[in-house]
């Protein structure tokens, strides 16, 4: 958090503005829109619209209750809020898209639609798989996060179940469903939410951009509520989002955005950065501001960064191609270590490797709190938890137990709230860092770490976590901010999930890792399957894994680590490659020819023959070509083979957190039972196994067949 000290006797000027570069100035003091800040990483663009906030308050441009600032996690719109109080405009209010739209919601509905909201349900599991029941599928928990994901895909691409099948002809088969299975499950979904009076998260959207679209006094009074708005991370909006702000501004152009398309790594669930590239061309009078000083991370991460994304395109094709072209950080910080390259024998040497790595960086002095390892896929971490655990290093794992869920977090808010009334009634209360420390102390709290691991140690970082926190209020809003106000800051953190820091080498995907920052950053597993991704297998895919091996070099303040391994097992065939992005970056390398220009890819000819070995006749569809025969004759598999095979499919599936087809196909699945390969090289010859999957998943398949035969 930026500490901000503000001199009482200096211009509102120089105490909103100061502080700030020459292109954070211009955007906080360009107070009317529309304005586009097209912000890199580690630029500040935080900092920059949040004193625009302030700037426009203070100085009497905006009414803080008529300016919605808008962004994409609850964590970023609490930091937000919190940044805004410490500038003096805590009451303008930042939300996110859901939460905005949700008290809109809550408030309107009575008088346009009547009655009582429904309930808004928490999880899409339990009425997919009732909807499923209906229609009589068979659906397991992979298949049902699969159909979740694809119908709030649907949902906020503006899809419905009647639309929906000419619209996702390109989306393969989610849950193992065709399309037009996945359709009939989206309807029957969206008829058990009406029988159970639900409405569930992309509803909340739906129904308030239905209700400003229908009524017109709705949404005179909301455009009457709100004059400003500014919206973050702009990249990643999606067709939903950005129909609700156009009903929200009315026509209107009081808007700032900002984003950055080279940092557009949500594709997947309908976000597009359509909308940032193409803001010039709706507004044409925008003012348009690069953020470019990156003072996040050293000369040597910086170049690494920009090295990645040159002569890339980072979004889709714009009318002025500028915008296309991905912004050249320039570093404002000294100099640091080049950036480590290394390549381990296998997946186990990886992981201890960086555990030494890890440890050689905390015995030098890096908190562990400032340590970060990041990979591509969750399934990965196993392996980064056990070396750490070997090493004696404590981690986190980002998107384990939330950190307010935790009891003893639990325990030491609810005790700080008790002793708030009589702390109020002391005439000399001690200063708010001890007194915390001293109510968490008969919790488990001294001030030096236990030497031991395990749960004692992990108690004590939760409990140092807040007492830290409460330091570092103080140092941002004064000696007047009291116990009281430390029980409140943490019930709003709480509501927002947004933790404070705890002392753990943090372990996440790089997914998770988007909007944070350490130190130290080990990327790991980049080799060809893992990064890019075996399933981004189109121009357009793999070069939004380019963006979010660039979001994870960004992430690094100074120290960077890329490794690899050549096998995924020790003694394991050694017939994995370093990313293709690695290719004229790391030393001794040259960049080859599908990684700047266009993605070639190889697509492998059927090996299946054309007729049905069974029946003779001609096979008519792709799934029959793959299998060897027609759907009416009778599988040539051993049923327990056949469950042995989509057992570990699902818990690869569920491992790796993608969609179980994308490991195999049913039809794949099913011509490797029928085909029981006893070879890599006969595997091979199957239609569905590229070289990815072979080297991926290959020696796996065969043990599951092995397994299987001597049950």
């Amino acid at each position: 958090m930026t500490t901000e000290h503000f001199d009482g006797a200096a211009s509102l000027e120089d105490r909103i503005l100061g502080g700030l570069d020459a292109e954070q100035r211009e955007v906080a003091s360009t107070l009317n829109g529309p304005l586009c800040v097209l912000a890199g990483a580690g630029t500040g663009k935080t900092r920059a619209i949040t004193h625009r906030i302030a700037y426009g308050v203070h100085s009497g441009v905006y009414s803080p209750q008529r300016l919605l600032a808008v962004t994409f996690t609850a964590r970023a719109a609490a930091e937000m809020r919190s940044r805004l109080r410490d500038l003096g405009a805590g009451n303008v209010q930042a939300r996110t898209f859901h939460a905005a739209a949700l008290r809109q919601l809550q408030f309107f509905w009575p008088q346009a639609v009547g009655g009582t909201l429904p309930n808004l349900l928490d999880h899409k599991a339990q009425m997919l798989a009732e909807a499923a029941r209906r229609l009589r599928l068979s659906t397991d928990r992979a298949s049902i996060r699969d159909l979740a994901s694809e119908i709030e895909w649907a949902k906020v691409s503006m899809l419905t179940p009647a639309n929906y099948l000419e619209n996702a002809q390109d989306r393969g088969a989610p849950g193992g469903f065709d399309l037009t299975a996945v359709a009939r499950v989206f309807q029957s979904y969206e008829d058990v939410k009406t029988d159970r009076n639900v409405i569930d998260f992309e509803d909340v959207l739906l129904i308030t951009v239905g209700i400003l679209q229908e009524d017109e006094k709705v949404a005179a009074t909301v455009r009457e509520q709100y004059r400003h708005f500014v919206v973050d991370e702009y990249q990643d909006v999606s067709p939903l989002q950005q129909r609700l702000l156009e009903l929200w501004l009315g026509g209107r152009d009081e808007l700032c955005v900002v984003g950055d398309a080279s940092q557009t790594i949500y594709s997947f669930t309908g976000a597009s950065p359509k909308h940032l590239l193409e803001f010039k061309a709706r507004y044409p009078q925008a003012n348009v501001v690069k953020l470019i000083r990156d003072y996040r991370s050293t000369p040597q991460v910086v170049k690494l960064a920009n090295d990645l994304l040159a002569g890339r395109r980072s979004g889709g094709p714009v009318a002025d191609a500028a915008w296309a072209s991905p912004l050249q950080l320039v570093a404002q910080r000294p100099a640091g270590p080049a950036p480590q390259f290394t390549e381990c024998a296998d997946d186990e040497a990886e992981a201890a490797t960086v555990a030494q790595k890890i440890k050689a960086l905390l015995d030098a002095g890096t908190p562990a709190s400032e340590v970060a390892v990041l990979f591509r896929t969750n399934g990965q971490s196993e392996a980064y938890e056990q070396a750490l655990a070997a090493a004696g290093i404590g981690y986190q794992l980002r998107g384990g137990e939330r950190f307010f869920a935790r009891k003893e977090v639990r325990d030491a808010i609810l005790q700080l709230r008790a002793a708030t009334r009589a702390v109020a009634e002391t005439d000399s209360p001690q200063p708010l860092g001890q007194l915390v420390r001293d109510i968490v102390s008969s919790l488990g709290y001294t001030d030096s770490a236990p030497h031991s691991g395990g749960a004692l140690r992990e108690r004590w970082e939760s409990l140092a976590a807040l007492v830290a926190l409460a330091d570092e209020l103080v140092e941002v809003r004064g000696t007047q901010f009291s116990l009281a106000d430390f029980v409140n800051e943490l019930q709003e953190r709480s509501l927002a999930q947004h933790a404070p820091t705890v002392q753990g080498v943090t372990l996440a995907s790089l997914h998770a890792a988007k909007g944070l920052e350490w130190d130290a950053v080990f990327l790991v597993g980049l080799s060809e399957g893992l990064m890019p991704i075996s399933f981004a297998d189109s121009p357009e895919s793999v070069d939004e894994e380019r963006r979010l091996l660039y979001v994870g070099i960004t992430r690094a303040r100074e120290h960077l680590s890329l490794s690899w391994s050549t096998a995924r097992t020790p003694g394991g065939r050694a017939n994995r490659k370093p990313s293709r992005f690695l290719d004229g970056l790391r030393p001794d390398s040259v960049a080859s020819s599908n990684t700047r220009g266009k993605v070639t890819v190889t697509r492998r000819k059927a090996a299946a023959p054309a007729m049905c070995r069974v029946c003779g006749s001609m096979l008519g569809t792709g799934a029959e070509r793959k299998v060897g025969r027609c759907n009416s004759c009778p599988p040539g598999y051993e049923e327990q083979t056949f469950d042995a095979l989509r057992n570990w499919r699902r818990e690869v599936a569920l491992s790796a957190d993608v969609p179980a087809f994308v490991v195999f196909t049913d039809a794949t699945l099913t011509a490797i039972a029928e085909a029981r390969p006893a070879s890599l090289e006969e595997l091979a010859r199957l239609a569905g196994v590229g070289p990815a999957k072979l080297e991926r998943y290959g020696e796996d398949v065969l043990r599951v067949l092995t397994e299987s035969t001597s049950l």
